[in-house]
């Protein structure tokens, strides 16, 4: 399996922002994953902040092309290599466990900016919150 990102808000199926950045014929669903995190709803999109204690739920995909795919990320999630600390998420590997059950290492956006008072997810679950809220 080539390199692999994971998705857990709004570049999910169902919502239109990786085909708008013209990356979906550079990415191969894998499945439903999951990582560790606790999940907040910002409103517009949500946030994951590494968390010991949490669980996001998210899809995983395989990456044709990663370095295109990841400069549009990039854009998409207001990354910065060269100023992480001002960026908006900060991209980093972590540890997501697959469909299968096996675990490998995907690219994920980790929230870097103050949540405020935004309210935690608790089902750590974006779509199921969507359907609800």
């Amino acid at each position: 399996m080539g390199e692999l990102v994971f998705f857990y808000g709004t570049l999910m199926a169902g919502f239109d922002r990786r085909r708008r950045a013209g990356i979906d014929d550079r990415l191969r669903y894998v499945g439903r994953g999951a990582i560790q995190g606790a999940l907040f709803d910002l409103g517009l999109y949500p946030a994951v902040i590494p968390a010991p204690e949490g669980r996001v739920w998210g899809e995983v995909y395989e990456m044709s092309d990663p370095a295109t795919v990841l400069a549009a990320l990039d854009d998409i999630e207001g990354y910065r290599h060269d100023d992480p600390d001002r960026s908006l998420y900060a991209r980093a590997r972590a540890d997501v466990t697959l469909p299968d059950g096996s675990r490998a290492q995907a690219w994920v956006y980790f929230y870097n900016a103050p949540l405020g008072k935004a309210p935690r997810i608790p089902s750590g679950d974006y779509l199921e919150h969507v359907k609800v809220r």
